[in-house]
């Protein structure tokens, strides 16, 4: 498995051939994938795979592979990650091609056949905007952020970055800080020491880091690690993470919603880091990874060919081959059976991998398609049946909600407000799957908890009130459909004492439609009519509909714990 340039031609191999696999039977297809948090995506992109006659290059700016039949004579076939950016198109055979891409948008077609020249079909000129003179080893180009990497000086590890900006009909190149990757050892006398397959460029939350995987002398230590350096547009590069690989051995890295993946090829397994789990307030943050190491998810190639028979099943693709490779950020190329996959996580086997659940929801609240996974990690929390940790899950999701409303309504002040000379348009915030509401905890979590049977009734009120107890430390005005699920289950369950402790120390804020609703409750238990006339006097007259902040002290004297109000487990 590597990380290989896609200035040459992706390696040719044959097909595998058939392994037994351990995961036929379906029982233990069922347990064993679940075990897998990492999978290459249903639809990869296909392409004529490389052989004597076929060459296979690979585009990381424009995510094009281009399958080159004899030079070019026999056809070009260039497929991109859709259908509409698929081209084919023949060309004079005029020697081994080294190298072939399109510009931005396929206009521009320049093919590479020997070290020093590059042509371009269609006869366009060149025109020089600025030059560099600088010794250059090697260098990496990073799409995403424009920025090129040269690797400098006799050892290689002094690094200097250019930073370009295109626009219509110009462009301009800019010099950023040079910076020092640090050597394990320094070598006398000296030699080139950093590979550029040690280095790659990737944007991790936003920000651009260069990866440098750093491999120990056996004197020292006997494990690798990935460093990351922050690599700002202006300032200095500074070290900022270290990856822990607890190993030694070939490895290649991706970027996959934001973690860092590390596939290990002798072990045949994959770790994953988060570099947002990490201490506050330290210059560099060493990091182990995040689960346990897992191997990416078995995945079967369908057969092809006129001899084909159509009940014949798939055969086993052959995961972490030495023909894969590896192009940033979540790319995987296997040019022997002519393959283009996006590497993708899968959240659900991360919830029993993870048994810290405060961790497990940092993890999650940071990922794309974390909403069901999180609903079902707050199920799981109240199933099993400690209030901690439910409290603890409670909290860490109300504060990623309660930033949503804070930023929401910045966004509607400022858009009130109207634009002030100079600055730029209010630019409404992203509302992520994170961003859990109270409608989303009733509909998939709280409702069904309280039909929950075998569940003591003391703890599911306990647990209703103590997402109630997390909205109000967030200061997040509680919907009064909340309030109702706890009489409902209060009276349900006979704990008619409660439900009047809740509401006279207005655990349970005034408003109309729960006065409505314990009018309705007269029957079953006839304190509630003056209740419900007293909360009604209140509401006409703090005009309450829905329920404001002016409890709030009262309110604040609850906020601590659920168990000072008598709830008992």
């Amino acid at each position: 498995m590597s990380e290989d340039r896609e200035e040459r031609p992706l390696d040719r191999e044959e097909r595998p051939p058939d392994r037994e696999e351990h995961y036929l039977d379906r029982e233990e297809h069922y347990l064993d994938r679940e075990e897998h948090y990492l999978e290459l995506c249903e639809n990869p992109v296909q392409f004529e795979n490389a052989s004597s006659v076929n060459n296979v290059f690979f585009d990381e700016a424009n995510k094009q592979v281009f399958a080159v039949r004899s030079g070019g004579a026999t056809g070009v076939v260039v497929k991109g990650p859709d259908d509409k950016s698929s081209v084919a198109f023949r060309m004079d055979d005029r020697g081994e091609v080294k190298c072939i891409k399109f510009s931005i948008g396929n206009k521009i077609l320049a093919v590479q056949r020997t070290l020093k020249s590059v042509v371009l079909p269609d006869k366009r000129s060149l025109k020089q905007l600025k030059s560099q003179s600088i010794n250059v080893n090697w260098y990496q180009f990073c799409p995403e952020t424009a920025v090129l990497l040269l690797s400098t000086t006799v050892q290689g590890n002094v690094l200097q970055p250019f930073a370009f900006k295109v626009r219509a009909g110009s462009g301009t190149m800019s010099k950023m800080s040079k910076f020092e990757i640090e050597l394990p050892v320094v070598p006398k006398p000296a030699k080139l020491s950093l590979s550029e397959r040690d280095i790659a460029m990737a944007t991790i939350y936003g920000q651009m880091f260069v990866m440098y995987l750093k491999h120990h002398s056996r004197t020292n230590s006997p494990t690798a690690e990935v460093v990351l350096y922050h690599l700002p547009r202006e300032g200095v590069c500074k070290k900022t993470h270290v990856l822990k690989l607890n190993t030694t051995g070939k490895f290649a890295l991706n970027i996959v919603d934001n973690l860092v993946v590390v596939h290990h090829q002798s072990s045949q397994t994959s770790l994953i880091f988060d570099i947002k789990l990490k201490e506050p307030d330290c210059a560099v943050n060493t990091h182990q990874p995040v689960l346990p190491a897992r191997s990416i998810h078995p995945y079967r190639i369908p057969l092809a060919g006129p001899a084909v028979v159509p009940s014949q099943p798939p055969i086993p693709c052959q995961l972490y081959s030495s023909s894969w490779s590896v192009f940033q950020p979540d790319i995987i190329i296997s040019a022997s059976e002519g393959y283009l996959w996006y590497l993708q996580v899968k959240l659900p086997p991360t919830v029993n991998l993870l048994q810290d659940k405060g961790k497990l929801m940092d993890f999650l609240l940071r990922r794309r398609e974390c909403k069901m996974v999180i609903l079902s990690v707050c199920s799981q929390s109240g199933e099993k049946g400690r209030l901690p940790i439910v409290a603890t899950v409670f909290d860490k999701l109300n504060q990623v909600y309660k930033e949503y409303l804070e930023a929401e309504q910045s966004y509607t002040a400022a858009v009130e407000s109207g634009p002030s000379r100079g600055s730029a348009a209010p630019k409404r915030p992203v509302r992520t799957q994170a961003v859990v509401d109270q409608s989303d905890m009733y509909t998939h979590v709280l409702s069904p908890f309280t039909e929950r049977k075998g569940v003591s009734h003391k703890f599911i009120i306990a647990v209703l009130m103590e997402y109630i107890r997390s909205l109000n430390q967030f200061q997040i005005t509680v919907q009064h459909f909340l309030y109702e699920l706890v009489i409902k289950t209060l009276v349900q369950h006979g704990r008619f004492y409660m439900l009047h402790q809740f509401l006279q120390y207005h655990v349970l804020s005034d408003s109309k439609p729960l006065a409505c609703l314990l009018l309705s409750l007269e029957s079953t238990y006839a304190p509630a009519h003056q209740l419900s006339l007293d909360m009604l006097k209140v509401s006409s007259i703090f005009n309450i509909e829905p329920p404001t902040h002016q409890e709030s002290t009262v309110r604040s004297m609850w906020s601590t714990s659920s168990s000072c109000l008598g709830i008992r487990l």
